[in-house]
């Protein structure tokens, strides 16, 4: 019976490691070394404040974040979060399938046009899970994670000795060096994605049902629980790419290593064929099952903000296109991947806001209204990511203008 507890926050957390996850830690780590590792460990302490919330809502509430927002706001304020969530989705899919294609290339040869085709297909089935029962859905995606977690458990160990101390360092915050306040601002996107947020509300609703005040208390302890384990997780996952990225190529003079297929030909070359192989199986692991959760939370966005329910393969076709058309056109696909994380990063806000606003609320939330000290870390973690984006857009025109 607590095993059944346990789920929603594992598949929150794909999107915590999907394919943009790759494409900036390899480019943190490769570029600055173990400097940025104060990033992963703060953007993944504010995951799961962030996640634990966002369940807390459906919890409480039997409803999700846009529903919400539908249900206490105007309708000229759901439209604009209606749209900037479409962009934010377009920017996710476009890092999911994006990434889902390079690791089926580099798995089994196949072009990157119909791979994303195939991760399209593949997404779809994912889903056809649920419609059996929300566990079958959530084991198919725990078991994608245990792949993308065991290929870089292995990846880490053979990539060799590791600089603990300047690991260590690294936990001292620093955006000194050229390119890293947008390495931070895009580990940030791709690790609190806004997506996400909306989801996991919704991953809440009609799952285990509460009957009293009390076994309401009893699932929101359990579930914190759930995103301390499953967002941790995600969090140790991120941190290895870093640390590896920064032993085998920082560390040799290699600081321009971010492309995947680069990474993925520079492991076989310097640590062997297994540890590219195991690189190239989590990647494609980590996009399918991110190219399903973003097609869910699609779905929960449109039908919350604008009461709008489209059918699945329709919906899919509306976000993906972008993403095929860059895998049909060449653009390069890890600086595409870079800059949708940095994208996402600025639709953070527009769902922070709303989840701070409502939580502390007892009107909303009743009997698990957030405490004071709650709501002080959400306004903390909110004014710390828009800190960023505006940090990002001074060092970018002052850039253009230098």
């Amino acid at each position: 019976m607590v095993a059944t507890l346990f789920g929603p926050a594992f598949v929150a957390s794909v999107a915590y490691i999907d394919p943009g996850n790759f494409a900036t830690n390899f480019a943190a780590g490769s570029g600055h070394g173990y400097q940025l590792v104060w990033v992963i460990v703060m953007a993944n302490l504010m995951a799961i404040v962030v996640q634990y919330l966002s369940s807390k809502v459906g919890l409480a509430t039997g409803k999700s974040l846009p529903e919400l927002c539908r249900d206490n706001y105007s309708r000229r304020t759901n439209v604009m979060l209606w749209l900037q969530a479409e962009v934010v989705a377009m920017a996710t899919d476009l890092a999911e399938f994006i990434g889902a294609a390079i690791g089926l290339y580099l798995v089994f040869g196949i072009p990157l046009l119909p791979a994303g085709i195939i991760t399209a297909a593949v997404a779809f089935t994912i889903l056809a899970l649920e419609q059996r029962g929300y566990r079958k859905f959530e084991l198919a995606i725990i078991a994608m994670l245990a792949f993308v977690g065991a290929g870089f458990i292995y990846v880490f160990f053979a990539a060799g000795k590791q600089d603990y101390r300047a690991l260590i360092g690294g936990l001292i915050p620093d955006l000194g060096g050229n390119g890293a306040a947008a390495l931070t601002v895009g580990i940030v996107g791709a690790t609190v994605m806004p997506h996400v947020v909306y989801l996991h509300s919704a991953l809440q609703r009609n799952r285990i049902r509460a009957d009293s005040a009390s076994e309401r208390q009893t699932l929101l302890r359990y579930n914190k629980w759930d995103c301390i384990v499953g967002l941790g997780l995600a969090g140790v996952v991120n941190l290895s790419m870093l640390c590896i990225a920064a032993a085998l190529f920082h560390s040799a003079g290699m600081t321009d290593v971010s492309d995947l297929d680069e990474v993925h030909a520079q492991l076989a070359a310097m640590v062997g064929g297994g540890a590219a192989l195991a690189f190239a199986i989590a990647l494609m692991a980590s996009g399918l099952s991110s190219a399903s959760v973003g097609t869910q939370a699609g779905q929960v966005v449109m039908a919350g903000f604008m009461n709008w329910r489209l059918p699945l393969f329709l919906r899919r076709a509306i976000t993906m296109a972008p993403a095929l058309i860059v895998l049909a056109v060449g653009v390069n696909a890890s600086e595409a991947l870079v800059f949708s994380q940095i994208v996402l990063s600025f639709g953070i806000p527009f769902a922070l806001i709303p989840l701070l606003l409502l939580t502390r609320q007892r009107s909303v939330m009743g009997e698990m209204v957030n405490r004071r000290g709650t709501t002080i870390a959400m306004t903390a973690i909110t004014v710390v990511i828009t800190g960023l984006n505006l940090y990002l857009l001074y060092d970018v025109g002052a850039g253009l203008l230098g």
